[in-house]
């Protein structure tokens, strides 16, 4: 998949199959339009093409409310869209000028003489260009003027379990990753650099790995214990080394070694909250990573949430806390065992 930051960047295409969207998650709805994008592109010969934008456009029109939080980083998304067959990826920085721009020259200026669309898709409700007021109604009147056609995505087909990225979001924080994930079609990630924390987990057997997530504009789950796993580049010396590797997710910054970096998962426990056992001042990602005892500050690695096995609390000291931790272990290694 290419990916264009600018749509100048982007060259006309002769026949573009062209989606349009935040598509937030790329959830189980959103995962049908772009299915049919793709099966369409092939059939006629053609390119798919998925146009979105960033900042998210609530975050441009509101910028008082901080509050919303995305499902995806920008970068998470684009990988999900890569495996999902999309050949060309359009982020439009999202303004305050582009924000006014009217339909009509939304669809001129953007759809027909920057990309070349021939055939649009889109779900159900689609509003774009200056105070929203585009919708299919204005897309199909100019189909015969342009050249392209418009296929809508009923409601229906899309919301086969009343699926939207505000009820994976609402299901995210309050702590359920399993409904989260079903809504998704994969697992919710968290993914970044391991920093130094203050050690404590070490001295009571639960060493842990802090996670700093750079994008402050990525959700993160409701307080609590979760059963996740891990993955991670372990490097392997020697130049006799055949091992297929690939990057990890999202890693584009990583500088060239002497290593092969070998992808790797590992099982593990992982807590989000303000520690009030021992009067913590900072909401923490952690991860206690089983079988596992290797340094890896600075290193990225990418945390998949799978199940909610208990709310924060605060324990009378850390050998209650310590007793708790053991049971959480135990319940997070039957989790994997039945699954």
């Amino acid at each position: 998949m290419k990916i264009y930051h600018q749509l100048s960047e982007f060259k006309k295409l002769d026949n573009a199959i062209v989606t349009i969207g935040t598509f937030d998650g790329v959830h189980y709805g959103h995962q049908k339009i772009i299915k049919r994008l793709c099966d369409l592109a092939k059939a006629s010969g053609g390119e798919s093409v998925l146009l979105t934008f960033f900042p998210h456009p609530r975050m441009i029109i509101n910028p008082e409310n901080q509050e919303l939080k995305m499902i995806n980083t920008i970068n998470e998304k684009a990988e999900i869209l890569a495996n999902l067959g999309v050949d060309h990826l359009i982020i439009t920085p999202f303004t305050r000028d582009f924000s006014n721009l009217s339909p009509k020259d939304y669809i001129k200026n953007i759809l027909v003489d920057a990309i070349g669309t021939k055939k649009i898709i889109i779900g159900y409700d689609h509003r774009f260009g200056k105070d929203r007021e585009g919708n299919i109604k204005l897309l199909e009147s100019f189909g015969n003027e342009y050249g392209y056609e418009v296929e809508e995505i009923p409601e229906q087909d899309i919301n086969d379990v009343a699926v939207s990225s505000t009820k994976i979001r609402n299901a995210l924080l309050q702590g359920n990753v399993d409904l989260a994930n079903d809504y998704l079609g994969y697992n919710f990630s968290l993914y970044g650099p391991v920093i130094k924390g203050d050690k404590i987990g070490r001295t009571i057997g639960f060493p842990t790995a802090n996670i700093f997530i750079e994008e402050t504009y990525k959700l993160i789950p409701g307080d609590g214990i979760y059963a996740v796993t891990v993955e991670m580049d372990e490097k392997v010396e020697g130049e006799t080394q055949k091992v297929e590797s690939k990057p990890m997710p999202y890693s584009s910054n990583l500088q060239p070694s002497t290593f092969n970096l070998v992808p790797q998962t590992y099982k593990g426990m992982a807590y989000i909250g303000h520690r009030p056992t021992i009067n913590g001042m900072t909401r923490n990602i952690e991860v206690n990573i089983f079988d596992f005892n290797k340094e890896i500050y600075g290193q990225n690695i990418k945390m998949n949430f799978l199940h909610f096995l208990r709310p924060d609390v605060k324990f009378t000291g850390l050998d209650t806390l310590t007793q708790q931790l053991q049971a959480d272990k135990e319940a997070t290694l039957s989790f994997f065992k039945d699954k």
